[in-house]
């Protein structure tokens, strides 16, 4: 596809960039009253301006390696769009050369990063307790940026009255890593999603977003501080602990791929992403699976108008296809054969990353790669947030909680984790419990679910409860109204680690559920939603299996294919 060509789909497609980015500043409530229709009219930006990342200087210097020696390819521009800043997840094989460049430049690499805040929000979700082996996950929130910040980014994005504008999160994909380390999930939210955006707070300026008025698209939060308030509205939605994220502006993906040799894709039809309009991506494959890279492969993590029903939902499904092929190809050619185009390849990728304080340097970006390389293909699941449709816009589902649910849960989405022995009755505490008349306790109401309000009383009613059974200190909290799924009881330090168990006995809450947590003060019983009424508590039981709704694709799956539409077929 010629330079011209692919400018002319940006040109058609900014204005709707312009709709979009009108509607964060309007801040567009539950209805989804004055929004940019998904219908393939108002929302063909998605396939246009600033929706690509692009070959890098990589191919002007390295021609032949990348071209074959071709004529022109040093003039190749250079094509980099926001479809493809969901790839940061393959930082793990960009960021394993970086250890071969060498101290002296090291540094240079560390001033190239950028970092933010991680949470900007009021609420933090506490950190999950560590395994048996003394091990936590890791939850990492990837985020894609389009913001035109630089002339560069103008260029490469289009749209000239959009310049300076506030930048909104197009992708966004939580990547789970288990505790022990054998297995990955990832977990997409469609830019679309419906939901409230909590209060955050700019650390720089002490600028305070107020929480938003309803519903909203997701990707605004970015704009509300910056990813420290994505971070903070995926908390509020999912409950999960996030420990980092990553923020990609442009990336050096495709790159990649020209340096591995093409990532194979499959199309189960003839595909050209082109309407009548103008509007698509401008991919042209013949049925069948075929190495892509340069141009062809950003195409591919663009195209909407051709796969499925031409939503964002089906680009996602093809971008999770992408990235599993081109993880098995990184596993099967784990050395790349040019240092020089490696060392580019650092530089590009640490120019592109905006990380939290607690990836700010390439050795930890480095340390981080190597827990993702521990999963094999074979274990690593990628799925899209369970949603249906309001209007043009998407909500999540019930599915949705129960998808949230296993990843807070650590409970690996392919379904092969080892069977769990039954819980073994726990070490007794250093420290014995109190007598029940002297143990304080703080009881907070956390019935509340994205379906139900909170269930009124029950921290009064169970408060009452202890007092009748000994605890005379117990007291409720109304001033905390949180929300968990299960009950559980919190306590800060090891000396009331029996005091906690103490409470639980009395009331039949399992073992499991009393967790050590930094985020209480003292001894604190959460009602959760699966005590909504009556004083006898009863675990319930699980459904641990990954919702058919999230879209499961496993990564050593080589036989994904997308479907054509057949309206973009051609013979």
């Amino acid at each position: 596809m010629t330079r011209s060509s692919v400018q002319g789909d940006d040109t058609q497609e900014d204005a709707a960039d312009a709709s979009e980015r009108a509607e964060a500043v309007r801040g567009d409530g539950d209805n989804g009253v004055g929004d940019t229709p998904d219908d393939g009219v108002g929302d063909a930006a998605d396939d246009g301006a600033g929706d690509t990342a692009g070959a890098t200087a990589d191919e002007a210097a390295d021609g032949a390696g990348n071209d074959g020696g071709k004529p022109g390819a040093a003039a190749r521009p250079r094509r980099r769009r926001r479809a493809l800043r969901w790839t940061a997840v393959l930082l793990a094989a960009v960021l394993a050369g970086t250890a071969g460049a060498g101290y002296l430049y090291y540094e240079h690499l560390n001033a190239n990063i950028k970092q933010d805040a991680l949470n900007l929000g009021d609420n933090k979700v506490a950190a999950p307790t560590p395994n048996a082996a003394g091990q936590t996950p890791l939850n990492i929130l990837v985020i894609g940026s389009d913001a035109r910040d630089s002339e560069e980014n103008q260029q490469l994005g289009g749209a000239r009255e959009t310049f300076g504008s506030t930048p909104l999160a197009d992708v966004q994909m939580l990547v789970h890593l288990s505790a022990d380390r054998s297995n990955m999930s990832v977990v997409s939210m469609p830019r679309d999603t419906l939901l409230e955006i909590p209060k955050c707070t700019d650390p720089d300026d002490g600028t305070v977003y107020p929480a938003s008025e309803g519903r909203v698209m997701t990707n605004q939060s970015l704009g509300h501080g910056g990813p420290g308030c994505a971070v903070a509205t995926w908390q509020e939605l999912t409950g999960i602990h996030i420990d980092h994220f990553v923020m990609v502006d442009f990336a050096g993906v495709v790159s990649m791929a020209d340096a591995v040799g093409g990532v194979p894709v499959c199309v189960d039809a003839n595909i050209h992403s082109r309407d009548n309009e103008g509007h698509g991506s401008g991919l042209k494959l013949e049925k069948g699976t075929h190495p892509v890279k340069g141009e062809q492969a950003l195409q591919w993590l663009r195209t909407r108008y051709g796969f499925e029903d031409g939503s964002d939902l089906a680009r996602a499904k093809a971008q999770h296809m992408y990235l599993n092929s081109m993880v098995r190809v990184l596993r099967e050619n784990a050395t790349l054969s040019s240092p020089n185009r490696l060392r580019r390849l650092a530089e590009e990728a640490t120019e592109a990353l905006t990380v939290d304080p607690g990836l700010d340097s390439v050795k930890k970006l480095y340390d981080l790669s190597d827990e993702l390389r521990k999963v094999k293909p074979e274990r690593i699941t990628m799925t899209t947030m369970p949603n249906r449709y309001v209007g043009a816009r998407v909500e999540p589902t019930e599915d949705a909680e129960q998808l949230f649910r296993l990843v807070r849960e650590d409970i690996a989405l392919d379904g092969k984790d080892a069977k769990k022995k039954p819980d073994a009755e726990p070490e007794p505490p250093a420290d014995p419990a109190a007598p029940d008349d002297e143990l304080a306790v703080q009881v907070r109401n956390g019935t509340r679910t994205d379906e139900l309000g909170t269930a009124p009383g029950r921290a009064n009613a169970i408060a009452g409860l202890l007092v009748e059974r000994g605890f005379t200190k117990a007291v409720a909290d109304p001033s905390v109204l949180p929300s968990e799924d299960r009950t559980v009881i919190r306590y800060p330090s090891a000396d009331l680690e029996g005091d906690a168990r103490r409470v639980a006995k009395s009331l039949g809450v399992p073992a499991s559920s009393v967790k050590r947590s930094t985020d209480v003060s003292g001894v604190t019983l959460v009602v959760g939603a699966d005590w909504r009424e009556g004083t006898a508590y009863k675990a319930p039981g699980s459904d641990n299996s990954t919702p058919e709704s999230a879209q499961a694709l496993n990564g050593a799956d080589d036989s994904a294919c997308m479907h054509v539409n057949p309206a973009f077929t051609w013979s």
